[in-house]
């Protein structure tokens, strides 16, 4: 129980990765509030961490807009008094090159995908710092390299791991530790969306887990198990880092 009594946000926590590392934070004794826009998919979090004997509250989120997030912050204070972990996940995906996307889908992809990882740690810092805790911020593999047709995506994945290393920067001497995951294709969220844009979707998904060292791709769970690491003691040294969970995707081709 690495997180008894303590407690956790998880953005984007109705559904995918989000949804796990709610459920693995809530599994180590975190009360957990699972924050996303995504009303019916945040209570759905919330019943199953209840239904494994945690507890956790939703809240509707728009981690894009600052006075939804000063909200959020407000009632995780109200509710649980403090805060010793954020995750911050939520994030959208427009599978375009620059020139096909729009300059909505362009706005949007930075306002949500690095705009919520700076309005979250923003108004959660003061009470991260009272408690010495952690930032965990999903980035992707796409920070280190990338592939056709997402660009927006690629780039604000790559301003993510960053921004992680300039907070980690910034408030290691306050003892908050920042740290970043970079996935390979799981099997959930954004990359189903991608799967399902396909011409034939699960040919798509086997050519994906053929790109992995492992030939499969990965499961949320996986990813959350790396979020609860670095989030706990277990990590107490580790700030800055971009922890690849990728199934030696970028480790270079597999032999076919």
């Amino acid at each position: 129980m690495k997180f008894k009594n303590k407690c956790a946000v998880v953005t984007g926590s109705g559904s995918g990765i989000g949804r796990a590392c709610a459920l693995a934070f809530a599994g180590e004794g975190a009360n957990v509030v699972v924050a996303d826009l995504n009303v019916q998919g945040a209570q759905d979090t919330v019943r199953l961490i209840a239904a494994a004997g945690g507890k956790a509250i939703a809240i509707e989120t728009d981690v894009s807009n600052p006075s939804s997030v000063e909200a959020l912050v407000a009632q995780t204070i109200n509710t649980f008094g403090h805060i010793h972990t954020l995750v911050n996940n939520a994030a959208i995906q427009v599978n375009k090159t620059i020139e096909d996307t729009s300059f909505e889908e362009w706005n949007a992809q930075l306002s949500i995908n690095v705009g919520g990882v700076f309005l979250c740690s923003k108004y959660f810092l003061p009470y991260l710092r009272n408690t010495r805790g952690s930032i965990v911020n999903m980035s992707s593999v796409n920070s280190f390299f990338v592939e056709p047709s997402c660009a927006g995506y690629c780039a604000t994945k790559a301003a993510i791991a960053g921004l992680t290393k300039a907070m980690a920067i910034d408030h290691g001497h306050e003892g908050v530790r920042v740290n970043c995951i970079c996935p390979g294709y799981i099997d959930a969220g954004l990359a189903e969306g991608y799967f399902q844009s396909q011409a034939d979707p699960e040919k798509a998904r086997k050519e994906a887990g053929k790109l992995h060292a492992l030939w499969r791709i990965g499961r949320p769970e996986e990813v959350a198990r790396v979020a609860v690491f670095l989030a706990s003691d277990d990590a107490s040294f580790v700030t800055g880092a971009s922890m690849v969970v990728d199934g030696g995707f970028g480790s270079g081709l597999p032999p076919k």
